[in-house]
């Protein structure tokens, strides 16, 4: 074989090798990606954690203050409205979660002026 063909041949292994390495992953990228989902893990650990410190309510719902702190007496309708509720209409449902039980309520009952007292921890979910 001449030189131009081992050339060529050189070449063409080279090409394919490169081609072959383009769709795998290096070391590089790996421990990169491994970094990241173990950061993005430590980052969701931190967020339950704090969650679980936070002493107040939590109000999943369209709020502008999701963490309400709590006080001595705090009722369902304080809350609601020290979480500032967004939407123009009226909530339609309102689930209370305290220690990992849920409690439907119908939201007339705050219209009627009912007192739905809240403990540390609880967390309301407002649904329009």
């Amino acid at each position: 074989m001449n030189r131009r063909g081992k050339f060529v041949l050189v070449l063409a292994l080279l090409l394919s090798v490169a081609a072959l390495l383009s769709g795998c992953t290096t070391r590089s990228k790996a421990g990169a990606g491994a970094h990241t989902a173990y950061l993005a893990g430590q980052n969701a650990a931190l967020r339950q954690q704090q969650a679980a410190q936070f002493s107040g309510v939590t109000i999943i719902g369209p709020v502008q203050s999701p963490q309400v702190p709590w006080v001595a007496g705090l009722t369902l309708a304080q809350a609601i409205a020290t979480a500032n509720y967004l939407d123009p209409h009226e909530p339609g449902e309102i689930t209370i979660t305290r220690q990992g039980e849920s409690a439907k309520l119908d939201p007339n009952v705050l219209l009627n002026g009912v007192a739905v007292p809240l403990e540390p921890g609880d967390v309301v979910e407002i649904h329009p």
